[in-house]
């Protein structure tokens, strides 16, 4: 289905002119605020410096007989957090800090864990080598105890040096999904064609190792729940509606589908639209995307895509669509909470029409997954939702 109307030009692609015409050069993004993460990668050689000079003053303190303190950025507080328009939630230069004492027994064990990981981040550096974060963690299950610590000390180290996980040559295992009008060469020159097979290609964990990324799509699709990814894909969504790109993050989205979605945006410059369900956590997801998140405000710059607009599913289609009332889902008190704290938000601001479709919600008291559309008709989500929603610019 084609997306132009009778002026020869349809919303999507009005938005994609708009786009171009206002969009902002990487170097003045990166100099609108005070970034934490450097613009331009670290060499190897000065991430291993960088290393030895915390392990050289952790033996001169040792030496001194003073125990030995490891200062990290506070991540945790939005005290800690600004927001930039442009570039999304940054971490402040000046933020308070957190420190891992080696003399306090609620936090050697931590500082031998940022050691033990520092020592095994050196020697693939050194070697020129990657592996990921779950490589890493079996690399002594019984020290870590589980991923989520090796994965927090990892975002702590990349804080502290002020670099991307890519330098530390530690990569994540993706989870995320993507199918449609796209072909790019992995590091290691294989060719990768994502619409040439039924299925969808798995996001590559080395995305910045991509190059010739190509495609006609006229616009990339987040969406947020497989479930629907998947049935997108199985009625031939991305070549019968128009050419584009669709993608998932499998829920809250892993590092590599965030770095996917916004290598898209920086090489191909089209719209990016969302669809998610229509509940808090939904929201939520779709914030991730485009203002980044709290845990990885340090690196905003390489993750966060402002331009993403919101085309679904809104709380306001629930009652336009006249959706069956037994499809719908009372918000729970969680949902509440959530819903309370992301109105509270700095970003809700500059998105009134956001925070309008926040208040119907709250409302309502109700929520919808995507999988309601089907209560209408079978196929009412890629035949009627999505086509008029891109016809008529249905999005915010």
């Amino acid at each position: 289905m084609a997306l132009l109307d009778d002026a020869g030009l349809g919303p999507v692609q009005r938005l994609a002119a708009f786009l171009r015409r206002h969009r902002q050069p990487v170097a003045e993004q990166r100099d609108s605020g005070q970034q934490l993460v450097r613009a331009e990668p670290l060499v190897s050689s000065d991430v291993l410096k960088a290393i030895e000079n915390i392990v050289e003053e952790t033996l001169a303190n040792l030496a001194k007989g003073e125990p030995p303190i490891i200062t990290f950025d506070k991540r945790s507080s939005w005290e800690n957090i600004r927001f930039d328009g442009n570039v999304g939630l940054q971490l402040v230069s000046d933020c308070n800090v957190s420190k891992v004492k080696c003399e306090c027994s609620k936090s050697v064990h931590r500082f031998a864990l940022i050691l033990k990981t520092l020592s095994m981040i050196y020697k693939l550096v050194q070697s020129n080598t990657y592996a990921t974060k779950r490589d890493l963690y079996y690399n002594d299950t019984q020290l870590f105890g589980s991923q989520s610590t090796l994965d927090g000390i990892i975002n702590d180290i990349c804080c502290m040096l002020k670099v991307q996980r890519r330098c530390l040559h530690v990569l994540s295992t993706s989870k995320g999904c993507i199918a449609g009008d796209l072909c790019y060469t992995e590091e290691d020159g294989s060719r990768v064609n994502c619409a040439c097979s039924s299925t969808a290609v798995l996001v590559p964990s080395n995305v910045d190792g991509i190059k010739n990324l190509n495609s006609s799509a006229q616009f990339v699709l987040v969406v947020e729940k497989d479930a629907t990814f998947q049935r997108l894909l199985d009625d031939d969504f991305c070549t019968k509606m128009s050419p584009c790109i669709i993608i998932t993050g499998k829920g809250v989205p892993d590092l590599s589908t965030r770095l996917m979605v916004r290598k898209l945006w920086d090489t191909l410059q089209i719209p990016i639209f969302a669809l998610m369900d229509a509940d808090p956590h939904g929201i939520e997801i779709m914030c991730i995307y485009k203002y980044g998140s709290m845990s990885m405000s340090f690196d905003a710059h390489s993750l966060t895509v402002p331009i993403i607009n919101w085309l679904g599913l809104l709380p306001s289609d629930i009652q336009r669509l006249n959706i069956p009332k037994e499809v719908l889902i009372p918000l729970t008190e969680n949902d509440t909470s959530k819903l309370t704290n992301l109105q509270k938000r700095p970003y809700i601001d500059c998105q009134p029409l956001w925070k309008k479709e926040m208040e119907i919600m709250e409302t309502s008291k109700v929520k919808a997954e995507i999988q309601a559309l089907a209560s209408i008709s079978s196929n009412y989500l890629t035949r009627v939702y999505l086509p008029n929603k891109l016809k008529f610019g249905g999005w915010i």
